[in-house]
């Protein structure tokens, strides 16, 4: 039986010949990366996904192939037969894996044309994202984007070999389920056997993950596609993939320790490195009173400094109202960046003000004296007390935020990322991981006029923390974790309710009516009087994991086919209208206003 490729197979990956190989009769087949016509001499970049290898079509050798290669052009497909020839003196490419080698070409299979690409299929390419990713079959073609996939392939084996090893199961949950929205907003699918009902696709599969160890299966995983239908940034997708895992008969430790050795079975695998463990851990309120961020990126110092106290009584009103109205006072050292200028300490007062600040008071430290339209307001004393406390020396720079606790706090833990970046304090071939533990358990919604969980309802309180529920929710920390790298979320977890008594508190101190969550999880409490052992598990965004194991800025460049922040697919014109008919069979009526 015939077929189009003849007695023609591929022997060889365009990566894989070198000087061993001179003499070899060999089979390559792929892209045309670029051509070149030097003297009547065709040369040929041929690519595939592990790299590319020059071809060489010499009238003087084989004129019929030589003909036939006259009419190649970029992005054709061939196959290629011939033998491997050491480069002439002087044509040595050393930026290429086969740079010593090409590939005296005996025989040529035209497989198919290509018409002129949108933009060039090499790494520096200069072109919008919106027309990557309307020609995302051509965007994948360029090799930056084929080692992001190929890390992502290998990550996930890595991370499913070392779980395997360690007595997980891998088992899939339904895509298709109810809606419990308690979190963001879900994708609604419309049942056509059930008119006027809809599924929900799943945000996580975080109750079905409990119902594994309701029923014995005590150590489960998937890497799971989930979707949650809200805004869009550089590192959030509509639909997006994580590494769910839950165990039984566990705390907080058991989870953590199993997490990094994941971990760093990962990056020795991917990046060939050791991670020391375990990894640093911060409470909550210790991440937010540090860095101002509950992700907080430590390979970096430049902290926040707590000054409420010094400034409670000092002349400088704007800081004295701030305490005495409840809220706080910090400061950043920016050490060494007295020569700042009025401009960039303005534009650094606008960066702050996205965040809800209303102003960023500063001092610059000079040799003799404090440089600052504030400097006056503060006596010796205080002046002291500030230089002990954030170790002041000529040729700093002091940034202030306040205001409330929430907003001083977000505002300088960005500002301090900012200029973390922009004073080159970073080491950005660092991994630094870290976890932040002892999350509040519920925050107060003054939309909604009632607590929410911050993370999800399913959340253990600390157990000293259990009686304050009723009297004083806002105080109650949970048996909650996240593991934050480099300053991104990886992801988080918890110790889940495991006893239908507690967990009917809990959604008491969240407003839910005993009629509310007996008709949103009925099916889980009825589980939880089952027999439900004590267990608890983690779920990793392997995108945004991938993402920084890639050392790329954007989700988007290390997924297949991503979104754009409007949650449209630019190369299949996604979402789209549908047809009447397909409708009415839903029973459903479009109504836009």
């Amino acid at each position: 039986m015939s077929d189009i490729l003849g007695a023609m197979r591929r022997t060889h990956h365009c990566c894989e010949l070198g000087t061993a190989d001179i003499g070899r009769e060999v089979v390559l087949m792929g892209w045309v990366q670029r051509r070149r016509d030097h003297g009547g001499v065709i040369f040929v970049d041929l690519r595939d996904r592990e790299g590319i290898t020059q071809v060489v079509f010499n009238p003087e050798i084989n004129p019929d192939v030589h003909e036939k290669a006259q009419a190649i052009r970029n992005e054709y497909v061939l196959g290629v037969r011939g033998k491997v020839d050491p480069r002439p003196d002087g044509m040595i490419n050393p930026n290429l894996t086969t740079g010593e080698v090409e590939i005296a070409v005996s025989e040529l299979r035209l497989f198919n044309t290509a018409e002129t690409p949108p933009f060039l299929v090499e790494d520096r390419v200069e072109v919008s994202e919106n027309i990557r990713l309307k020609h995302r079959h051509i965007d994948l073609r360029r090799p930056r984007l084929q080692r992001n996939l190929i890390t992502r392939h290998q990550a996930t084996s890595a991370i499913r070999r070392y779980l395997d090893g360690n007595g997980f199961l891998d088992i899939e949950t339904p895509m298709l389920t109810r809606s419990t929205p308690e979190g963001a907003r879900d994708y609604l699918v419309p049942s056509r056997v059930n008119p006027g009902k809809f599924y929900a696709l799943p945000q996580s599969p975080q109750i079905f993950k409990q119902l594994f160890m309701i029923s014995g299966f005590d150590k489960y995983y998937q890497i799971a596609r989930c979707f949650r239908d809200e805004d869009l940034r550089a590192d959030r997708q509509p639909e997006f993939t994580q590494i769910d895992v839950e165990m039984s008969f566990v705390g907080e430790d058991d989870i953590m320790a199993m997490t990094e050795g994941m971990m760093a079975a990962l990056f020795k695998e991917i990046h060939g490195i050791g991670l020391n463990r375990p990894f640093p851990a911060l409470t909550y309120e210790e991440a937010i009173d540090r860095f101002g961020l509950d992700k907080p990126d430590i390979r970096f110092a430049l902290e926040l400094v707590d000054l409420s106290d010094i400034m409670a009584g000092c002349g400088f009103k704007v800081f004295a109202n701030a305490v005495k109205n409840g809220g706080v006072v910090k400061a950043i050292n920016a050490k060494g960046c007295i020569d700042f200028t009025r401009k960039e300490l303005d534009d650094m007062t606008d960066f702050v003000s996205v965040y809800r600040a209303k102003g960023m008071a500063w001092i610059k430290i000079r040799e003799d004296s404090w440089q600052s339209p504030i400097a006056k307001f503060f006596s010796e004393e205080e002046k002291a007390a500030m230089v002990e406390r954030l170790n002041i020396e000529p040729g700093d720079l002091i940034l202030f935020g306040s205001d409330a606790a929430k907003i001083v706090n977000e505002s300088l833990g960005h500002l301090r990322n900012h200029l973390g970046k922009r004073l080159g304090l970073i080491d950005e071939d660092a991994f630094a991981f870290t976890w932040v533990t002892q999350f509040p358990l519920l925050e107060y919604d003054p939309d909604l006029k009632r607590y929410d969980a911050i993370h999800h309802p399913f959340t253990a309180p600390m157990e000293e923390d259990f009686d304050a529920l009723a009297a004083d929710p806002g105080k109650v920390r949970s048996q909650a974790y996240d593991l934050v790298l480099n300053g991104f979320e990886l992801g988080g977890g918890s110790i889940r309710v495991h006893q239908i008594e507690r967990q009917r508190r809990i959604f008491d101190a969240i407003g839910l009516k005993p009629e509310e969550y007996e008709e949103k999880f009925g099916f889980l409490l009825s589980a939880l009087e089952s027999g439900a052992p004590p267990h608890g598990g983690i779920a990793l965004g392997l995108d945004r994991l991938v993402m920084l194991l890639c050392r790329e800025s954007s989700i988007r460049d290390v997924i297949p086919f991503p979104k754009t922040q409007k949650a449209a697919c630019l190369m299949t014109n996604a979402p789209a209208d549908v047809d009447k008919a397909q409708l009415d069979e839903l029973n459903l009526r479009v109504r836009i206003e």
